[in-house]
């Protein structure tokens, strides 16, 4: 009897660390080829540009690069301390995408700033960001580089504000005092909708700045379970949403899994240590920030 329960408990302690390291494990998104990652480009944009497809002087309508061709180089893997590195030069507007799609999972990344910025940011804030649940086709947000999607922003200055990607929709647990959004990550405040129609269309700022200082590695994690996400900046929160969503003919459909897009947006960025975990519950230090779920 007493060498049966031990055996019990070994098995038990056997299948727990089993569990524990399978919803550990991380999978490395970035090789040398970009093996599971495609990629589309748009136009090189003008200042003026307002959100129409371009014209050639006899008006006729300019098509886009288009998927996996890489013009001008704009998506690179180099390498830094023997590490593989994606540079993105942002000098025309696109994006990397994985080729599968994700649901439940922690992303997990670095991000830091090169020198050059393009037309139509030269006199802006370096940018890029993290489109996640993205689906369809790309080309249908107003610069016509990428597809409907969530964003974690990575701005200068805003690495974890919101924005929503064409005609997504989400819930952002924020204060906002006379007009100025001014997200707080804790349990007390409510959630308020994002999205057309609403009075809050577009986008919201992160709570507090926490990146890295100009020219080091920022950590970037991005946790999505269910129709929630959190966007954290060097381990702090800085976002949190719920009731993932896109509207259709005034109708809202869930938008709870989707590709990951990395964006080219006028400004030169590196990635490195892209990876991924799935996750079966929301890990428990955040279910704070939900209240009772």
């Amino acid at each position: 009897m007493y060498r049966i329960k031990n055996l019990q408990t070994a098995l038990l302690l056997a299948v727990s660390t089993f569990s524990f390291s399978q919803e550990a494990k991380w999978t490395n998104l970035l090789d040398k080829n970009l093996s599971q990652w495609e990629m589309y480009l748009s136009y090189r944009h003008k200042p003026d540009y307002k959100g129409e497809i371009p014209v050639d002087e006899k008006g006729k309508k300019i098509e886009p690069i288009g998927y996996n061709k890489n013009e001008a180089n704009v998506f690179s893997m180099i390498e830094e301390n023997k590490e593989p590195v994606l540079r993105v030069s942002g000098e025309i507007y696109g994006c990397v995408f994985t080729k599968q799609e994700y649901e439940n999972y922690h992303l997990k990344l670095q991000v830091k700033w090169g020198e050059k910025k393009w037309m139509p940011r030269t006199d802006k804030l370096r940018d890029t960001g993290i489109l996640y649940h993205s689906v369809g086709e790309c080309g249908i947000d107003y610069w016509r580089a990428w597809m409907l999607s969530q964003e974690l922003q990575i701005m200068e200055g805003h690495i974890g504000d919101y924005w929503n990607i064409a005609n997504s929709a989400i819930d952002v647990r924020a204060f906002i005092p006379e007009g100025i959004m001014n997200p707080v990550a804790n349990e007390n405040q409510p959630f308020l909708p994002i999205a057309a129609g609403t009075g809050i269309d577009g986008f919201c700022l992160r709570s507090e700045n926490h990146e890295s200082k100009a020219g080091e590695w920022t950590t970037v994690e991005l946790i999505c379970f269910g129709d929630k996400s959190l966007h954290i900046v060097n381990g702090k929160v800085v976002m949190v949403l719920q009731n993932s969503r896109y509207i259709e003919n005034g109708t809202s459909h869930p938008l709870s899994k989707g590709k990951i897009q990395l964006q080219s947006e006028g400004a030169e960025a590196f990635f490195k240590h892209v990876k991924i975990r799935k996750l079966s519950e929301l890990p428990q230090e955040y279910k704070k920030y939900f209240g009772k779920i």
